[in-house]
């Protein structure tokens, strides 16, 4: 695997991209436009199975990633690509069928696709690249996100579970953005700010 933010100049070790965790990421990614299709077509029982898991697949790939050291520059651009998918098809599919339930409570929701938006716009910006950093939020973010679907299309609305996921949600792409004005470049297991900042004075005090 690729030294990732490393500063030789040597010769650039080539990234091993096809492995598992990618190949859930391609799965995503290619799920997205037929998910969305039977979204579109009012399709509920087709499009909740796929949007799952999709879902499922959005947790075990970072997490199979970071177990097995599979993390490359090429799987997180893949993922948060596929990521960006899923969030159109599983928006859309809550405005399709659950839109009655969501309405009360659906200034969260633009707040939360206002801050995703505004973390890829930051990436793009500074790097002109997808923001792939897995950081430990956005795993959590992933899990209480797929909970909250799954539970939303399989048992109904759960206020609790939907300001859970939500706010959750909110709070990781605000620290995803904020990481971005940290980093030189955009880094694959960054972890969090935290590390970050834990980093950057350990290299302060040498």
């Amino acid at each position: 695997m690729a030294n990732h933010g490393s500063t030789t100049t040597g010769p650039v070790q080539k990234e091993h991209i096809f492995n598992v965790p990618n190949l859930l990421s391609g799965y995503r990614l290619l799920a997205f436009p037929v998910t969305l299709y039977f979204a579109l077509r009012g399709n509920e029982q087709v499009f909740v199975i796929l949007i799952c898991i999709s879902l499922v697949t959005d947790v075990l790939d970072g997490l199979i990633a970071r177990t097995f050291h599979l993390v490359t520059r090429f799987g997180a651009s893949l993922d948060n690509l596929a990521d960006f998918g899923t969030y159109i098809a599983a928006l859309y599919g809550v405005f399709r069928f659950r839109w009655e339930a969501v309405r009360p409570h659906v200034w969260l929701l633009y707040v939360f696709v206002g801050v995703l938006l505004f973390s890829y716009s930051v990436a793009w910006i500074r790097f002109r690249k997808m923001p792939g950093l897995h950081l430990y939020s956005g795993m959590i973010k992933a899990s209480l996100q797929g909970v909250f679907f799954f539970a939303l299309f399989a048992w109904g609305f759960w206020p609790w579970l939907f300001y859970l996921a939500g706010g959750w949600g909110i709070l990781a792409y605000i620290e995803k953005t904020a990481v971005l004005f940290f980093l030189e470049d955009i880094t694959p297991n960054t972890k969090g700010l935290y590390w970050l900042i834990k980093r950057r004075r350990t290299k302060r005090d040498k």
